[in-house]
This record gives structure tokens, sequence and C-alpha cells, in this order.
């Protein structure tokens, strides 16, 4: 019995987990804009603390990995996810573009959502807020209308 309550466990994890890698998150912040640009599309570009920021794993779990934000950000927006963890290793190249990334839009906490119009310039930021899915693209979209 404790061996299917694992194996159920590590299968409800993992689903989480294919909705974010189906979601279409980029690491490269450079191809992003160019993929943005070239299907007119705004970027939207999460700065989080994946591994030890309590609101990142929040916003990750009520929103980014939920079927409805997947669906919506494949049609609708480019995605940017820029890591600060802690025990997961990154490479010295994209902890150095990160923080560079990071400091160049004034993040000062975690999780951060700096969106971007198709040409790079900033729109506006979000961050978690409650209602799931439904709501926090309903606030992205407030930006991305402006």
């Amino acid at each position: 019995m404790k061996r299917l309550f694992i194996a159920l466990m590590v299968s409800v994890l993992s689903l989480g987990s294919l909705h974010a890698a189906e979601a279409g998150w980029l690491t490269d912040y450079d191809k992003a804009l160019k993929q943005a640009a070239a299907e007119k599309k705004p970027v939207v570009i999460n700065f989080t603390g994946s591994d030890w920021c309590g609101w990142c794993i929040r916003l990750d779990k009520e929103v980014f990995s939920q079927q409805e934000f997947v669906n919506y950000a494949k049609d609708n927006v480019v995605l940017v996810k820029l890591d600060f963890p802690r025990k997961k290793p990154l490479s010295e190249a994209e902890k150095k573009k990160n923080e560079a990334l990071a400091q160049k839009f004034g993040v000062r906490g975690f999780p951060t959502i700096v969106v971007l119009d198709p040409k790079g310039k900033q729109l506006g930021e979000l961050g978690y807020q409650k209602g799931g899915a439904a709501k926090w693209i309903e606030s992205l979209e407030k930006v991305t209308k402006k």
C-alpha cells in the first residue's frame, strides 16, 4: 500500500512538471526576444527561486502548471524562466546572465514576473496573486493590452 501511495505521488508530481514543460519555458532571454519579435507576442519573464521560494513554488503550482495557463501561453506569449536556485546547479554563464537580467529589470524579490512587448520594451510587472490561472491570466492581459 505504501509503495502504491509513493508511486501515485510521483505520478502526480510528474504531471505538474509535464504541464510546465508543455508551456514551453525558455531559459535564453535573447532567443525569447527573437521568437517574440517573429511571432509578435509579448514576453513573460519569470524570475524565480524555484527550489526555495515559497511564493514562487505556489505560483508555479497554482498558475504555471495548470493546463489553462499552458494552453493560454502556447497561443499568446513567449515564456522565459530565469532561475535563482539554491540547490539545483546552474552553469556560471547562466548564473551571470540571470543576475545581469535581474539587475537590468530591478528585481528585488521573488517571484517577479516582468512583461515585455515583442520589441523588448517593459510593459509591467506581476507576481503571485490568489485566484489561480484564470485570475492571473486576466491580470497578465491587463498589462499586455495597455
